[in-house]
C-alpha cells in the first residue's frame, strides 16, 4: 500500500542516513521501524508477568533471581501464552 508522509527534515536526512550505511533503502528502514514499534505496544499491552520481564530490545528475561523455575511453570507459561 502507497501513502504519504510529511516529516521534519531533519528527521528525514538522519532516516536518509541510516538507510544508507546500512545499505538498505528508506522504505525498509521505515518498515522495520514501524514493526519495531507496533511489537513494543503489542508486548507493553499484553499481560503481566511475575517471572518475565522485556528488556529494550524485547528480549525476555527473568525478573528475579534465585527463582527456581520449574518445567511445569514453563509449561503454564507457554500454555497461557497460546491462550
Amino acid at each position: 500500500m502507497k501513502t504519504t508522509l510529511e516529516l521534519p527534515d531533519d528527521l528525514m536526512i538522519e532516516a536518509k542516513t541510516i538507510a544508507a550505511r546500512r545499505k538498505i533503502t528508506l522504505r525498509a528502514l521505515t518498515e522495520a521501524a514501524l514493526r519495531r514499534e507496533i511489537q513494543h505496544r503489542t508486548l507493553a499491552d499484553s499481560p503481566k508477568s511475575d517471572l518475565i520481564e522485556y528488556s529494550a530490545y524485547h528480549a525476555p528475561h527473568l525478573k528475579k533471581r534465585g527463582v527456581k523455575i520449574t518445567s511445569q511453570m514453563v509449561y503454564k507459561m507457554l500454555e497461557s501464552e497460546d491462550a
